[in-house]
């Protein structure tokens, strides 16, 4: 019959393409960076502890996608096409410990998306397309220590958003679009080392924007549109050791009230300083590592346009 031809001729074809990244077994790490890779891999081994699906053509990961995986600690999908993630995706791996979503489509997150993921202490969002910061992503992860939303699309950061991150170690909302902050915008980082709001749309602080925050060693506020200070707005951050106000229009200078140890890294460079007695004086007063300083020049009065302000500051009979 002629079917009986047709079989042998089908067992001499050539196989199909395999897979990319075929999963290996008893493996505790899978790596895949295939280009054309649009699905989830099946089949990883139940021993696997991290993963990493980055620079690919991913789009889509179904609720199931990680299930089966009880110890799965870290999880790197970064530079992939995905725009949605499902509500349930983190549910079967509790034990999650590192989350990196960087350089994806994301436009929002489910409001439960982390609520089984207690355990996780690094959460990448950089680099996507998020607008509205919920406080409900953040309601269940108190041992997270490491939260990174920056170059994302944040007008605004709402009250007590990250009221319930009471481990946080570093905070980075830098290259977003925030214009100003709230006072209770912060509230609840008591922990809080780092922070970085570089490059957003800032043009005014509250007074009391850092007062939530005492335990603050590096603050970047660099290329901003911070003409002034509010008096006193450092003076809670009696730890901070480096203070980037780089790259606004400040022409007055307000600085925290340090306890003792290491000389506070200031940089002040491309900001028009009036290098009158008030600023001159502060400068005199704190122990400080004035960093750029070639690009840190005086505005005004007149008889020091131009001048480096750590020269006029240094220099003798300015009359201060």
């Amino acid at each position: 019959p002629p079917g009986w031809i047709l079989l042998p001729l089908l067992l001499l074809l050539p196989p199909g393409p395999a897979a990319p990244c075929p999963p290996q077994a008893n493996a505790t790490h899978f790596v895949c960076t295939e280009p054309t890779l649009v699905t989830f891999p099946t089949g990883l081994p139940r021993t696997t502890v991290a993963i990493s699906v980055e620079f690919t053509a991913l789009a889509v990961l179904l609720p199931t996608a990680l299930a089966g995986l009880p110890q799965l600690q870290e999880l790197h999908l970064s530079s992939n096409r995905l725009a949605t993630l499902p509500e349930a995706l983190l549910r079967p791996v509790p034990t999650l410990r590192v989350l990196d979503l960087t350089n994806n489509l994301l436009a929002d997150l489910p409001a439960g998306i982390f609520a089984g993921a207690r355990h996780l202490r690094h959460l990448v969002l950089r680099g996507n397309r998020l607008r509205v910061l919920q406080p409900a992503w953040f309601r269940h992860l108190p041992q997270l220590q490491w939260l990174d939303l920056a170059a994302n699309a944040f007008a605004e950061v709402p009250p007590e958003v990250f009221g319930t991150l009471r481990s946080l170690r570093s905070l980075d909302l830098s290259h977003n679009r925030l214009a100003s902050l709230v006072p209770s915008a912060l509230a609840g980082l008591r922990a809080l080392e780092r922070l970085d709001l570089e490059g957003n749309g800032l043009g005014t602080l509250a007074p009391a924007a850092f007062t939530p925050t005492p335990a603050l060693l590096l603050l970047f506020l660099a290329d901003n549109e911070l003409a002034t200070l509010p008096a006193g707005i450092f003076v809670p951050l009696s730890h901070l050791r480096v203070l980037d106000l780089a790259r606004n229009r400040l022409r007055a200078l307000e600085l925290p009230l340090r306890s003792p140890g290491p000389p506070l890294d200031l940089d002040i460079s491309d900001n028009p300083w009036d290098c009158g007695c008030p600023l001159l004086a502060l400068l005199q007063s704190v122990s400080l590592h004035l960093t750029a300083t070639h690009s840190t020049f005086c505005a005004s009065p007149p008889r020091y346009g131009g001048q480096e302000v750590a020269a006029v500051s240094q220099a003798q009979g300015t009359g201060c």
